[in-house]
């Protein structure tokens, strides 16, 4: 069976492509209820979005430089969302 891949939509900003790619990938989550990012600490899910980050970098993005942004990206968001009470 012919498989096809979807094209990413174009995404204005390095950082709105790495929130993307990572939630893509599994690797961030929004909160249902209020709309924060979070890490879901998955270190298989971050390494898929790393791969995508060097195997296929916006246009005119370098891998290093892409694969720098997704680290910054992750290093912002924490693991619960901050308007959630804690458990």
């Amino acid at each position: 069976m012919l498989m096809t891949r979807e094209k990413r939509p174009a995404i204005r900003t390095l950082r709105g492509w790495a929130i993307q790619v990572l939630h893509e990938a599994g690797a961030i989550r929004e909160c249902e209820e209020h709309g924060w990012m979070q890490d879901r600490a998955d270190p298989h899910a971050r390494e898929r979005a790393f791969e995508i980050a060097h195997g296929e970098p916006p246009a005119g993005v370098s891998p290093d430089a892409a694969a720098a942004e997704m680290l910054d990206v992750l290093n912002s968001i924490g693991d619960h969302c901050p308007e959630c009470p804690a458990e």
